[in-house]
């Protein structure tokens, strides 16, 4: 089996996203993220990582950490929601707040308990909302004695009301239930709100005595904690905003890995193993480049489907293979011999194209070559082959070696 001549393998923050090899450190991706971000770490918890370090963040299995970390990219967002951890300042209706009543996400006496005295609603305060874009709203919930949690928007282009039942983790149609441990979920939902300009659109929170029902049952309560709204079609980690106004997380950038004398114009291959964020995906593109969008290799996460490409010479090879969940790709170059793997599996080829002139390729970077069309996504691994790969030896790298490996990489439980 070939030896890799590039390999990014997460193992540790700080301002680069250190490859192991070539031992050099010519590999290392240069970091880029003003301001601070948080991450899930080793312990499960939800902790603040200061401005300018990357994150690795540890994957969950029903609420608690299995396996390797990750590292994630993720796009500018502002939590439009000013007190995020402070339900005492929310619009709250026919609701009792008791404040730092339990341990939340973070690990610290920090979450709120809220309780209905009659059918209500509480409902955390946000900024006006534009109404020409998607927004997604998540929240952290811990069970008291009431099973169900609905999360509604509302004054939207299309309402929704998604009902969460607590005791099986599981949601309906349109909602993701993520288990954080020590029984607290993050509930979410993501709305489009285009052509509405009539009222300022609003999300809610319900405790019902059933699935899905926007009426909350008296003497029902629960646990509240790290309520996030943000313009997106998809959540994305939690921003702590607590201090009266909104919060914003820039997007972070990795770019810079290898030069020249790292990469084969003429054949190779490039491996990844990433992930889209949720089940309504995310994007971007890892490409090796001349710097620019004229000379690449890439390979593109488009919502959730996986592409392949050679630039100028062959045009996409696609997969219709769903990654939400991490997967392995690798694309092979070579003169009229241009293939896609995914998961173990050739899912696309091409047997015709040229490669590159030699010299052309100096750059792996977490975008399309040329610093537009960032990559927002969970990597796993980055490893490049400066030679034209077999098939046996493609399977392999993007493949497990066991069953067990495989689950846990793709974040199944085992029973």
């Amino acid at each position: 089996m070939a030896k890799p001549k590039l390999a990014l393998i997460p193992a540790s923050q700080g301002s680069e996203l250190f490859s192991v090899l070539p031992s050099s450190g010519v590999g290392d991706f240069d970091f880029s993220r003003s301001g601070a971000a948080t991450r899930i770490n080793s312990q499960g918890l939800i902790e603040e990582v200061e401005d300018g370090v990357s994150r690795l963040n540890y994957p969950m299995i029903d609420g608690k950490v299995v396996g390797c970390p990750h590292h994630i990219l993720e796009p500018q967002r502002t939590n439009l929601i000013t007190y995020s951890e402070d339900a005492s300042q929310w619009i709250n209706v026919n609701t009792t707040i008791s404040q730092d009543d339990v341990i939340s996400p973070d690990g610290t006496l920090n979450a709120d308990k809220f309780e209905f005295t009659g059918n209500g609603s509480i409902r955390p305060n946000t900024s006006q909302l534009t109404f020409t874009n998607d927004y997604s709203f998540s929240i952290f919930i811990k069970k008291g004695n009431a099973r169900y949690v609905t999360l509604a928007a509302r004054f939207f282009t299309s309402p929704l009301a998604v009902g969460f039942d607590l005791d099986t983790g599981t949601s309906q149609s349109g909602g993701i239930i993520e288990n954080y441990g020590n029984d607290w979920y993050k509930l979410s939902l993501s709305n489009n709100v285009t052509g509405d300009t009539d009222r300022t659109g609003v999300f809610y929170v319900y405790l019902p005595s059933s699935l899905g029902a926007e009426s909350s049952v008296s003497g029902n309560n629960a646990y509240v904690w790290g309520a996030q709204v943000e313009e997106g079609s998809y959540p994305t980690s939690y921003i702590k905003s607590n201090s009266g106004s909104t919060t914003t997380r820039s997007a972070e950038t990795a770019n810079g890995s290898g030069d020249a004398s790292t990469f084969n114009d003429s054949e190779g291959v490039l491996m990844a193993e990433i992930s889209a964020f949720s089940e309504i995906g995310s994007s971007g593109l890892i490409s090796l480049s001349d710097g620019t969008n004229n000379n690449r290799v890439t390979i593109e996460l488009d919502g959730n489907i996986v592409k392949g490409r050679l630039t100028p010479s062959i045009g996409v090879l696609n997969s219709s293979t769903n990654i939400t969940i991490p997967n392995k790709v690798a694309l092979k170059y070579k003169e009229n011999d241009f293939a896609l793997w995914v998961n173990g599996f050739e899912a696309a080829t091409s047997n015709s194209g040229n490669t590159f002139s030699n010299g052309t390729l100096t750059e792996l970077a977490f975008d399309r070559g040329d610093g537009a069309e960032d990559f927002y996504g969970k990597t796993k691994q980055i490893q490049y082959y400066n030679s034209a790969l077999t098939e046996s030896e493609l399977e392999k790298i993007t493949s497990w070696t066991s069953f067990t490996d495989m689950a846990q990489a793709q974040q199944y439980s085992i029973i």
